[in-house]
């Protein structure tokens, strides 16, 4: 079920490395980070049409709730700075990769979606906090979105949790 996030992860994983992060300015930072979002507000609005869980529509809500704030707040931020986002290798593997899961639960029904869309979340916010705790944190310079990456990082291992804790529960 989780073949096409390896598309996703092989993106993250890409700027893993000192020399990858290095040459990331904060402005494709910024966009990394926004489209990850995106993709888990677009996973999430797929889970709330799709589920009849009760358990996995709240999470779903809190995860459209939760990456739309966040997602806003990185925009006024840049609107602040007068920066705009830029797209760049990573984020567009990101958008593909993203469009492979979503065809692959789009696909599921029933209880198989809800086990597949929470397991996907799990991994999902693995590896994109791993990203911005090990790489994209790291490589910012500005202190601003430094500081909006780790409270969006602080949140994001709050929904790792929280899916995990799911993942148990769903059958």
């Amino acid at each position: 079920m989780l073949i096409k996030l390896g598309a996703v992860i092989a993106a993250l994983l890409m700027i893993s490395g000192a020399a990858a992060a290095a040459d990331l300015t904060d402005p494709q930072i910024a966009h990394i980070a926004y489209t990850a979002g995106v993709i888990d507000i677009n996973a999430a609005n797929l889970a709330l049409k799709k589920s009849k869980n009760a358990e996995v529509r709240a999470f779903a809500e809190n995860m459209v709730a939760d990456h739309t704030a966040v997602n806003d707040q990185a925009l006024a931020l840049l609107k602040k700075l007068n920066v705009a986002p830029e797209d760049n290798d990573t984020s567009k593997a990101l958008v593909a990769g993203a469009a492979a899961k979503a065809a692959e639960l789009g696909a599921l029904n029933g209880a198989a979606f809800d086990k597949a869309y929470v397991a996907n979340e799990v991994a999902y916010h693995k590896t994109v906090n791993g990203a911005l705790e090990g790489t994209l944190i790291p490589a910012t310079s500005n202190a601003e979105l430094k500081a909006l990456l780790q409270t969006g990082l602080k949140i994001f291992q709050g929904h790792q949790q929280h899916a995990e804790h799911l993942a148990m529960t769903v059958k």
